[in-house]
């Protein structure tokens, strides 16, 4: 990786010669995929040894084309095996199972057959139940950075209304903290018209009920449109020769009803999945999950900010002046990156009480 770095302006070649490949091995040029990776192995002035030898002079600025393919290989694996270490089935975390097997003195020795240290012996459900948390933990932090844009988006939002024109005819004028009511009205309304209208034609369709996961993923996608389209109107409303913005207020109204619409996907779904999914000591637990969510969401939004205004200049004092649409496109990425790691979490996942109520949904509507 550091070589592939150092060399990132290199040009590649497709010439095997180019390529360092020890002695004993037949010369060939890296494949196409990672082709970054692949300048790690481009050979450059200084690379090789000039005694004849052929060895590497700086192992840290020149690979082999087989130490570049086994790290495409390593690359390739990598996010299924992160995923395995919290997605693994019950049976494969045994390490887990030893906390509810007996040992001398776990259990008083009245009769009673209750615990004598509650700290050094758990029973087989709480050990269960401690499994399915864990399993569920790898798409429960997928939505702290779905939520994350959103909250970093709402207070953008109230900056960028203030640099508007937010007059509605000769006599009224929008208050820039109310512009965002206008996130809650496209979820309250979208909520009813998926209730009623799109669920009941997706059964339709296909005779099956949405899986929350599903309801999930519709919002993460909506959210990564949604700051696109913020991306998109900042760029068009860019002037730095006024010293105020003379575009509508309303032109928010897109990217504000993007974000609602996808919150009234993600957010019912999210409280389905959890409440169905914990266990039933914890489903007083999993109705504050998202409450939790938001709230760390609110607070690494504001570190993110804050770095933002450290390390670059697109958030200055007078947003006119800065760049506020490579804030929103560096959103826009995570939440494209976020949406891979939330497929490759969900593909993995595997339902404990969410089928058994889809099939009880169905059976109900078409019973």
């Amino acid at each position: 990786m550091v070589a592939a770095f150092r060399k990132r302006n290199f040009s590649l070649s497709p010439m095997a010669d180019d390529y360092y490949n020890p002695i004993t091995v037949e010369g060939a040029p890296p494949n196409k995929a990672f082709r970054f990776l692949n300048r790690a192995s481009l050979k450059a002035e200084g690379d090789i040894k000039t005694d004849g030898s052929g060895t590497i002079a700086k192992p840290w600025r020149l690979c082999s084309v087989q130490q570049v393919e086994d790290l495409k290989t390593l690359v390739r694996i990598l996010p299924l095996w992160s995923s395995s270490i919290f997605l693994s089935t019950p049976v494969e975390m045994k390490f887990l199972n030893r906390a509810s097997l007996k040992a001398e003195g776990d259990i008083k020795t009245d009769g009673s057959g209750t615990i004598a240290k509650p700290w050094r012996l758990c029973s087989v459900q709480q050990v269960e139940d401690l499994k399915t948390l864990v399993r569920i933990l790898p798409l429960w932090s997928s939505s702290i950075f779905l939520s994350t844009p959103v909250a970093i988006h709402s207070s953008l939002t109230v900056l960028q209304a203030l640099n508007m024109d937010r007059h509605l005819g000769q006599h009224l004028k929008i208050p820039a903290g109310s512009i965002l009511v206008i996130e809650i009205v496209a979820c309250a309304i979208f909520l009813t018209l998926i209730d009623r209208f799109l669920w009941l034609t997706w059964q339709n369709l296909t005779r099956k009920s949405p899986s929350p996961l599903q309801r999930i993923g519709v919002g993460h996608v909506l959210n990564v449109l949604a700051m696109a389209v913020s991306a998109l109107v900042h760029h068009h409303d860019r002037d730095q020769s006024q010293p105020r913005s003379s575009m509508l207020a309303l032109w928010l109204v897109p990217q504000l009803s993007l974000v609602g619409i996808g919150e009234a996907f993600h957010c019912p779904g999210q409280v389905s999945l959890y409440y169905q999914e914990f266990p039933a000591s914890l489903r007083s637990t999993a109705t504050a999950m998202i409450a939790l969510i938001i709230g760390i969401a609110f607070y690494l939004g504001t570190a993110i900010i804050d770095f933002v205004r450290r390390v670059t200049s697109w958030l200055p004092d007078n947003i006119n002046n800065g760049r506020l649409d490579n804030v929103y496109w560096m959103l826009t990425v995570v939440g494209v990156l976020n949406f891979g790691y939330y497929l490759a979490c969900s593909r993995s996942y595997k339902y404990q009480n969410v089928e058994k109520q889809v099939d009880a949904d169905t059976n109900y509507t078409y019973g």
